[in-house]
């Protein structure tokens, strides 16, 4: 058949099988699709193009490094299935981009633990409560954590024979949380990549907001990924990600004793229930 047009959008749109929610996906995103090539007059040399980019984004993933999330982040999909996602009470804490640097099996780490191991950067010691929405403390929580160094590397992204500013810990029975890490500073996303690409065509920088990765869960809440972003940081107006919000915004206290320089961070996580997010 000679299809063209609408024609060959509803043809495709037709050939899906399988279940209702598939089906409902997959005929949106053709119709938008289709739509959007319409919309620009799509060449073939822009798709080619475009296919030799999808092509490269795959090609330079790891298990270590995810392009495709970096290409989700810089085109604003992440927070917007973020939010999406995560309807919640006021109350609660907001999340924000899950980031492509968490890793499986980070080690277990006891209250008050120093997790940088060695990686470079002022000693920051970082601490809070695990809330639910009315404020009582959730006892047991699971806070997993990781950020990059003074450099502005996490360490997947160097040769190292074990993790640094990574680890997990659990909530005591007030619901407290408490490492010492590194103060956490702006740094570039990957940009040497397909997405570095995007960025500079589009006169974009790469830079993110210095933040510390926090994923909590605990049994009966809803999980909680989010970032405590340093308060007065240049790039917190141009997240490369656009993953800021102002309620996650924190003071980086600096503090001096016996000559050294030290910093302190203290932000409550607030979970809300399983429940909340349903109503």
């Amino acid at each position: 058949m000679d299809l063209q047009g609408d024609e060959l959008t509803d043809a495709v749109v037709k050939s899906f099988g399988g279940s209702e929610r598939y089906r409902e996906v997959m005929s949106s995103l053709v119709r938008h699709l289709h739509g959007f090539a319409r919309e620009v007059e799509l060449t073939e040399e822009e798709y080619f193009t475009a296919i030799d980019f999808l092509t490269r984004t795959g090609q330079i993933s790891t298990g270590t490094r995810q392009e495709f999330v970096l290409l989700a982040d810089v085109l604003g999909l992440s927070m917007l299935t973020v939010g999406l996602g995560n309807r919640k009470p006021p109350e609660a804490t907001q999340s924000t981009v899950f980031g492509p640097f968490f890793v499986e099996g980070s080690p277990e780490v006891q209250l008050g633990d120093d997790i940088s191991n060695g990686a470079p950067g002022q000693p920051c010691l970082v601490s809070g409560r695990v809330l639910n929405t009315k404020g009582e403390p959730i006892a047991g929580a699971l806070v997993e954590t990781w950020q990059a160094d003074e450099d502005g590397f996490y360490d997947v992204q160097k040769d190292l024979d074990g993790p640094q500013n990574r680890a997990h810990l659990t909530t005591d029975a007030d619901g407290n949380y408490r490492f010492w890490a590194v103060k956490p500073v702006a740094y570039p996303i990957p940009d040497d990549g397909p997405v570095g690409e995007l960025l500079r065509a589009g006169e974009r920088g790469p830079m993110r907001p210095a933040h510390i990765h926090f994923m909590v869960t605990a049994p009966g809440y809803a999980r909680l990924i989010t970032h405590v972003f340093a308060n007065g940081d240049p790039y917190l107006d141009t997240d490369a990600v656009f993953g800021v919000k102002q309620s996650l915004i924190a003071d980086f206290t600096e503090h001096e004793e016996d000559g050294k320089t030290f910093y302190t961070v203290d932000y409550d996580l607030v979970l809300a229930t399983i429940e909340e997010t349903q109503q």
